[in-house]
Formats: structure tokens, C-alpha cells, sequence
């Protein structure tokens, strides 16, 4: 019997909510926006829960995801809707990336449009020339999603791991591996 994969992120969800008051999720605007947004999911497993959550994987087509969760500190995601643009603004975005602006996190991928419509952004947190944690913020009109990925992690594993634990199966993650390819070989 298959368990619903809404369902199991909604139990996941408030097991950890209840195994822990604090969560490691670096964003600080996450309460206001989640006052504005007409529904707002989060999901927050650290390593515990990654480990009991992997059991729920496919255990024939999700051996590599099991393999990169192993290695994992935590997975923490954040969605927000609004029922109109203009929920959040321009300022808060900026705020959120200021956070990532530090000598541990770079840049690796920035998209931008006009109209703020499609906005994307994926920092790396290198230790030591490692990569040890990647943050993702996707911005659309009426929808802002944040995945904050803690512990060793390349972009070109998220392709194994996007669509569980709340990670979107957005776009964003596939512009991110085209760039990273791209950049390896300029």
C-alpha cells in the first residue's frame, strides 16, 4: 500500500515540529511572509528525520536520493502562496539574500527578470573549499518557495532528491545544473 506523498509530509512535518521547537531554517522574514500567504507549508527534518524518512523511499529507483540523504544535516523547506502579487516585495527578497552574503555562502546562480516574474536564486555554502549547504529561493508572482539544504551536497545531486522531503521538482534546480555545467567548462 503506497502512503500519499502529502500525507507523509504532513505526519513528517509535525514530528519534527514536535521533536524540536528550534529550527536551523536561516530565513527571518518566514513569519511574516507565512502571515501574508493564504497557505504556507513547512517542512523542517533534520537528521533524524531524514533517516526515518528515507524509509519511505522507492527503495528500486531512489538508491542514490538514500545515499545523499545519508550524508545530510537537514532539509528544511518553505512555500509560500498569496491569493494576489505583490504579498511580498522587492525589499524582502533583497533582505532574505542579504542573509547569504556572507564569506561561507556564494552566488552560484542568479535570475532575474523585469518583472520579477521567474525569479530565481541558488547559494552554495563552501567550507574549505567544500560544499556544505545550498540555498534555493524561487519567487513567482503569487508563490515563494525556499529549500535550505544543510551538510554535503553538489547541484547535480538534487536531481536525485528533488520531488521528496518537500523539495520541488522546479526548474530552477535543472537552470542551476545547466549553469554549473556550463561554468566547469569556460
Amino acid at each position: 500500500m503506497k502512503i500519499r506523498y502529502r500525507t507523509l509530509l504532513l505526519t513528517l512535518s509535525l514530528m519534527t515540529l514536535s521533536a524540536s521547537a528550534q529550527t536551523p531554517f536561516p530565513v527571518t522574514l518566514e513569519k511574516q511572509l507565512a502571515e501574508r500567504a493564504v497557505n504556507y507549508t513547512e517542512v523542517s527534518l533534520d537528521r533524524k528525520m531524514l533517516e526515518f524518512a528515507s524509509k519511505f523511499m522507492d527503495k528500486e529507483h531512489d538508491e542514490d536520493g538514500r545515499r545523499i540523504i545519508q550524508k545530510l544535516n537537514g532539509v528544511y523547506v518553505r512555500t509560500y502562496e498569496f491569493d494576489k502579487p505583490g504579498q511580498y516585495t522587492a525589499a524582502d527578497l533583497e533582505n532574505i539574500r542579504r542573509q547569504f552574503q556572507t564569506q561561507e555562502w556564494t552566488s552560484m546562480v542568479r535570475q532575474r527578470s523585469k518583472t520579477a516574474e521567474g525569479d530565481s536564486d541558488i547559494y552554495m555554502k563552501l567550507v574549505n573549499g567544500e560544499v556544505q549547504g545550498m540555498f534555493i529561493l524561487s519567487a513567482e508572482p503569487k508563490e515563494l518557495n525556499f529549500v535550505f539544504i544543510s551538510g554535503p551536497i553538489r547541484p547535480e545531486d538534487l536531481s536525485d532528491i528533488r520531488g521528496n522531503f518537500g523539495i520541488p521538482q522546479g526548474n530552477y534546480v535543472l537552470k542551476a545544473e545547466k549553469k554549473s555545467g556550463k561554468e566547469a567548462k569556460q
